[in-house]
């Protein structure tokens, strides 16, 4: 049961007082310290270092079946390495930098200043519902914002860990967890924070932007969309399929930078689709009853995937499928590939989320870069080749969120790179830095020294402003 199912007062009205009450704290201390946020940061380490048990259980819960390795590897790791990173680095983020001062303004300083934007909201996906809350939290603490973060309805269990974990080390003011259904959802995103940020589907994305933009709050929107490998004609077709097989599978393929199909030359692609295939049979030799294979989160989802692979075969598609086929009450989906599938189909027109990777024949280089290119900019771009020209012919000729050669999703992994997609596929940045930049303000501060040449250049314009004019721009006023 959600916390606003039988509180007076309304939804909106709950969430606006929360959400005044951490303006309210921030307006009173508004300019955190480096230390203050370090040690903010240190906190929300120490909490999920101990709480490692208790997160792989409640996701194990949401999931059915959640390996617990890759809730380590995806969840637990890249938290705590995201809140070491910043806490290394927060101290030069936040200092102020000088900036040229041109000529016609000397004697003066000119610096911007990194301040804290207020209150900023989140989001939250429910595919990793761990590190895509507390990556970003990470992020807006070091930029000394207060934080209200909606989990996602799909996740139960960890969003009530997640509640309980944050309310233990920080007090609602300045970090707080609202649970809730869809409609909590809505009245979340149309509250006026000072910024917010949404993980998830890029339908969903345009409604949260939408609701946004009421207030004009500014946006970050993680999204997604189809995300290509392309394997060039000198890599060795099985030894892509074995990498991007890791990548696809991972998480049940319920990632947002999964790769979302392939493109392989000729008769190449007919190898790399049993090469995937065989690869997904290496890693999990069963599926009934193995932790190391991540179930789907709902039967909904597990009905959408079963439709998707039921219309491209009955589109003439070449199913492959997993030897071994779950039985009794699972929600695993078994490992699929899909070679030929028919463009128009919802397969390659919708984003998968899913363990099923379409292939499709391309002629050529040239041929899957058009391919990639007449359709919505996407989230990521895999690119195998051991060709340097080939690689920047790639990275030259297509736009995307991020890239990783010759692997999959590494990129977003990375402290020190943002994360972000383009277009459809999201807007804004983060991670690190970026992330940082993101959920700051960069306020612009001039100072002059001893004069100021608005004050000289007064009305009533005269022979003194005529001159100024003509010694400055060479204009000669009539």
């Amino acid at each position: 049961m959600d916390q606003f199912a039988s509180a007076p007062g309304g939804i909106e009205e709950l969430l606006s007082r929360l959400l005044e009450r951490q303006r309210a704290a921030f307006m009173a201390a508004p300019r955190p310290t480096a230390r203050e946020r370090a040690e903010h940061l240190q906190r929300l380490e120490t909490a999920v270092k101990k709480n490692q048990d208790a997160i792989a259980n409640a996701l194990g819960t949401d999931f059915g079946n959640r390996a617990r390795p890759e809730t380590v590897l995806a969840e637990i790791l890249p938290t705590i390495a995201a809140c070491g990173f910043a806490r290394k680095h927060l101290a030069g983020w936040m200092r102020p930098q000088r900036r040229a001062v041109g000529l016609n303004f000397k004697p003066a300083v000119n610096r911007v200043e990194y301040t804290p934007k207020g209150v900023v909201g989140v989001v939250a996906p429910w595919n990793y519902p761990i590190y895509l809350t507390l990556g970003p939290l990470v992020d807006i603490l070091a930029a000394g914002n207060r934080c209200m973060i909606k989990p996602s309805e799909l996740t139960p269990a960890t969003s009530a860990l997640l509640a309980k974990l944050l309310g233990d080390i920080f007090p609602p003011e300045q970090v707080a967890v609202v649970q809730g259904d869809v409609a909590v959802g809505r009245a979340f995103c149309a509250l006026k924070f000072d910024h917010l940020l949404y993980t998830g589907s890029t339908h969903v994305g345009r409604e949260v932007m939408r609701a946004a933009a009421e207030n004009l709050v500014p946006v970050t929107l993680e999204l997604g969309g189809k995300s290509p490998v392309i394997v060039a004609e000198d890599y060795d077709v099985g030894k892509a399929a074995k990498s991007v097989a890791v990548g696809k599978f991972f998480n049940a393929g319920q990632t947002c930078v999964s790769p979302d199909y392939a493109l392989v030359t000729g008769g190449r692609a007919e190898k790399f689709a049993h090469s995937v295939l065989a690869a997904a049979e290496a890693m999990y030799p069963k599926l009934d009853g193995n932790p190391d294979y991540t179930a789907v989160i709902s039967d909904r989802h597990h009905a959408r995937l079963t439709g998707l692979v039921a219309e491209a075969e009955a589109a003439g598609a070449t199913i492959l499928r997993h030897r071994d086929k779950p039985t009794g009450n699972t929600r695993h989906f078994p490992p699929t590939v899909v070679l030929n599938p028919p463009l128009d189909g919802k397969l390659m027109q919708d984003e998968i989320f899913g363990p099923i990777l379409p292939v499709v024949r391309t002629e050529n280089l040239d041929a899957a870069l058009d391919f990639v290119n007449t359709r919505p900019r996407p989230l990521a771009l895999y690119a195998y080749t051991n060709d340097s020209a080939t690689e920047r012919k790639i990275l030259d000729q297509t736009i995307s969120g991020g890239v990783t050669v010759n692997s999959t999703m590494l990129h977003v992994a990375q402290d020190d790179m943002p994360f972000g997609g383009i277009g459809p596929s999201g807007i804004g940045a983060y991670h690190g830095h970026e992330g940082f930049l993101e959920f700051s303000h960069t306020r612009s501060l001039h100072k002059p020294r001893f004069f100021t040449a608005i004050e000289i250049l007064k009305p009533p314009y005269a022979t003194r402003m005529r001159l100024a004019l003509k010694m400055l721009a060479g204009f000669e006023l009539k």
